[in-house]
């Protein structure tokens, strides 16, 4: 039975090649966009009702979502499934070590972010929109995203600043401020 339980780990594959094939989509997205613009540059007259700059924040937005998708499915794939050994580890990337499942979600809530604050900019830099009261919706859940996100990082130890990476037990502590 538990034989049988660790091996559904191999079913987190899927979501791995899933956000793998999602950041193909994202960078083929992007590459579109940025081809839409430039489009906008060359051939001026065209009524495109946004504006060049509108589009190559989307655009860049795009690419960024797909880094992150890549980031998940590496995640995914070597936390979940794969172990890899620590020689290897070592050599990733220090963006590219995720050390598990809170790490992954804090990366989400900090992608959504930038995708409202890059989509809230892009309303308000397109042609035709008017910038009404109704408009402060989207930067007010952006303010309270951002201060729950900021409440998450505060309650992780290794988010503070001035404590190592390690943790040391307390008469390791003691230890260190008695010889300061």
């Amino acid at each position: 039975m538990i034989h049988f339980i660790l091996s559904l780990r191999w079913i987190t594959l899927v979501a791995a090649l899933g956000a793998a094939l999602g950041a193909m989509l994202m960078f083929f997205e992007g590459c579109l966009k940025l081809a839409y613009a430039l489009e906008m540059v060359l051939q001026p007259g065209a009524d495109t009702g946004t504006s060049v700059i509108a589009t190559v924040m989307q655009a860049t937005d795009a690419f960024l979502f797909g880094l992150v998708l890549i980031v998940f499915a590496y995640a995914i794939t070597f936390g979940f499934a794969f172990r890899l050994p620590a020689g290897l580890r070592t050599k990733a990337p220090l963006w590219m070590r995720v050390e598990g499942l809170g790490e992954i979600k804090i990366t989400l809530i900090q992608v959504v972010l930038v995708y409202l604050v890059v989509d809230f900019v892009t309303d308000v830099v397109e042609i035709e929109t008017r910038i009404t009261w109704e408009m402060l919706v989207k930067p007010a859940a952006i303010v309270l995203i951002a201060g729950a996100l900021r409440l998450l990082g505060s309650a992780l130890p290794d988010d503070q600043p001035g404590r190592s990476e390690q943790p040391g037990r307390a008469s390791e502590t003691a230890q260190r401020h008695a010889e300061n």
